[in-house]
């Protein structure tokens, strides 16, 4: 497996993030990101994961609840990169793909787009 420190890993998400459109970023509403270094046991080569409300579906009754999550997993994207380059990549991809959800978009059209 490559070698990375969490720090750094955490760099590459917060770069990942920092390359999102303006525009885009402001429409995120109540939604943190966080980097943890294993997935759930039940699913070990999961590199992203999104939780909560997709700003699709927030209605009238949307308000007082707690953030929406993303995690970004280090390892899984370690054991799949031979090198940092990929691992940029492979983080910027996840990254998108996991506020793609956020946005409403399903895996289906992401991966149409190429971010699957």
């Amino acid at each position: 497996m490559l070698e990375m420190t969490r720090e750094e890993f955490e760099e590459l998400v917060a770069e990942a993030l920092d390359r999102i459109p303006p525009e885009l970023t402001r429409l995120m509403d109540n939604v943190a990101v966080f980097v943890e270094d294993e997935p759930p046991a039940d699913d070990p080569e999961l590199l992203g994961l999104y939780e909560g409300t997709p700003l699709t579906d927030r209605g009238e009754w949307y308000a007082g609840v707690l953030p929406d999550r993303i995690t970004i997993y280090r390892n899984p994207t370690l054991r799949i990169c031979e090198n940092r380059e990929e691992v940029v990549e492979e983080t910027e991809i996840t990254v998108v793909h996991e506020i793609a959800h956020h946005f409403g978009i399903d895996d289906d059209r992401l991966h149409a787009l190429g971010y699957g």
